[in-house]
């Protein structure tokens, strides 16, 4: 027999995924986050490149608790997020890689389109991160940082892939801002909406 209720199939995954934690020291806010990453991936290893820095579970609960715009760098992240939850919350989650201005400044500049993204939604005012694919939009947010040009209420990066990824990840620790990351190598567009989900669900009730 087979369990078919989808929040008994989620609880129990978590049940199983919990035994997992004993060897590792995350907070207590910080462990739904960490379960549904590895629940998202399947992957139980994540537990040892899970890293959160400058109470960022805490900080990125008050931002997104005023609702607002959270960027993000694939349509994924964007499809992804769970749509009645950020309504209940009155955010919204977005990306501007496709849009026609980005695309022409990109190309004027030399620059990737996900860098030219990344300044414009600067310029549109968001404060709100969330990057599972591209590490140039990572190092050209962390750019901005240094340069004062903002100071972010949370960075979720966790981008995917050889080259830069690691790398623009690593960056993050020369900056002193609330972020989640995933270090090495793993991460994803999925594990990225793993990470807004379960800050969702920390304060607006879910609807299975």
């Amino acid at each position: 027999m087979y369990i078919k209720n989808p929040k008994k199939i989620e609880n129990n995954s978590m049940d199983i995924i919990a035994p997992y934690l004993s060897d590792v020291d995350f907070k207590e806010g910080e462990l739904p986050i960490v379960k549904r990453m590895i629940h998202t991936t399947g992957d139980v290893d994540y537990r040892h490149i899970i890293e959160f820095q400058n109470d960022f579970v805490e900080r990125a609960t008050l931002a997104m608790k005023k609702g607002g715009k959270i960027y993000a760098d694939t349509n994924m992240i964007a499809a992804g997020v769970n749509k009645p939850a950020l309504e209940k919350a009155n955010l919204e989650v977005f990306t501007c890689v496709s849009d026609e201005d980005v695309r022409k400044i990109a190309k004027e500049q030399e620059i990737t389109r996900s860098m030219a993204a990344v300044d414009k939604a600067i310029k549109d005012g968001v404060t709100m991160f969330a990057f599972g694919n591209a590490p140039t939009a990572l190092f050209r947010l962390i750019e901005h940082i240094k340069a004062g040009d903002i100071s972010p209420d949370f960075i979720i990066g966790v981008p995917v892939g050889f080259v830069g990824a690691a790398e623009s990840k690593e960056e993050l620790s020369t900056v002193s801002v609330p972020f989640v990351r995933t270090n090495g190598s793993k991460g994803g567009s999925n594990v990225a909406v793993s990470v807004i989900n379960a800050l969702l669900y920390s304060f607006i009730e879910r609807d299975f």
